[in-house]
């Protein structure tokens, strides 16, 4: 199985773009050469530039998105606004720069639905089946490497395995899940092409790509060149799901819920239960209800909170305006408890 390491800067308030460390690489697979331009043009015309600022760290990032209908709807990966306070996307086609909204994600499958301002007429993503990939495979990654306002990146390669499972890990906070059923193939993933197109000899979009990134940036190209991609097929089924919008426990609809607090999970953290408070957000809601940094957070409505996984996982299936039971013992070890009102924030 291959490592990918995630960090999310600021856990349970507003988590900035992932970082990806792949390791253990696979030799890649050579591949008969494809028609770059053929394939270009029928694929970028759907796609768009995403620009992210996340106001706590002060940081722009830069991602890529498929144009799924006319008025606006943009899939692309969850990580790429991850603890976005605006999102800004440029249309390849039209050149227009749209305002977005989070319509909704799946962290878990490193999925966002987005919904453009304003938009009309955009043209969309040629959608192929990714039921139909095989090993060996000539395919054609685009993507926004190069950063919002510069030309569109391409590499080609060949796919290299199918079902692969990379385990996502956070090493701030230590929360921690699995990418499963990815199309690995032998291209070169960079920032800035995470939600971009995993293209076939067709020019039919059949991958989400899930670029390998480091803050925003990477001072190398992953290991080997090995890139993995999200099948079309389920990232369609599950924005699907978010276009129905109910929520589950896998996917969350709307604007994130925060308690605003920041967590210390790594190294040197709590030995015993719950989770130790690292940061709180002046003004937040944990801030107003007396939590403090030193406390160690044990419960929310009655859950135990003994992870960051557990943290994100509540908090998921909460909304602003929502008032939860929070528990929590504090610097003298004294068990405390309080109504919490959760704010509106950042995508989480």
């Amino acid at each position: 199985m291959t490592a990918l390491t995630r960090l999310m800067r600021w856990a349970a308030l507003a988590s900035v773009t992932a970082l990806f460390a792949l390791i253990a690489p696979i030799g890649s697979a050579a591949a008969a050469p494809v028609d770059d331009s053929a394939l270009v043009s029928a694929v970028e015309p759907g796609m768009v530039q995403i620009t992210t600022t996340v106001d706590y760290q002060g940081v722009i990032g830069n991602g890529t998105g498929l144009i799924l209908t006319p008025d606006g709807q943009i899939l692309t990966n969850h990580h790429v606004v991850q603890g976005a306070n605006s999102i800004k996307v440029l249309s390849i086609a039209t050149g227009q720069t749209f305002d977005a909204d989070v319509v909704g994600y799946d962290r878990d499958d490193d999925i966002a639905l987005l919904q453009l301002r304003g938009a009309s007429g955009l043209p969309t993503a040629p959608l192929g089946d990714s039921a139909s990939v095989a090993i060996g495979d000539p395919v054609l990654t685009i993507g926004n490497a190069n950063g919002t306002g510069a030309p569109l990146t391409h590499e080609q390669g060949a796919v290299t395995q199918l079902g692969r499972s990379i385990d996502a890990h956070d090493e701030l906070t230590g929360s921690s899940h699995q990418l499963g059923d990815l199309i690995e193939s032998s291209t070169n993933l960079r920032s800035g092409d995470s939600g971009g197109a995993l293209v076939n000899g067709a020019g039919q979009v059949v991958g989400l790509n899930a670029a390998a990134t480091l803050n925003f940036k990477m001072g190398k190209s992953t290991p080997g060149g090995e890139g993995f991609a999200i099948p079309i097929n389920k990232a369609l089924g599950i924005v699907d799901q978010i276009r129905s919008g109910a929520p589950s426990p896998t996917v969350h609809i709307g604007p994130s819920a925060i308690l605003g607090i920041g967590i210390n999970a790594g190294p040197g953290g709590n030995n015993g239960p719950g989770l130790p408070v690292r940061t709180i957000l002046r003004g937040g809601p944990a801030d107003q209800a007396g939590v403090a940094p030193g406390d160690i957070i044990t419960a929310i409505d009655g859950t135990p909170i003994n992870s960051a996984n557990a943290l994100t996982e509540v908090l998921d299936q909460r909304y602003p305006g929502n008032v939860i039971d929070l528990t929590w013992l504090d610097r003298s070890d004294q068990a405390r408890e309080a109504k919490v009102t959760l704010g509106s924030g950042p995508v989480t």
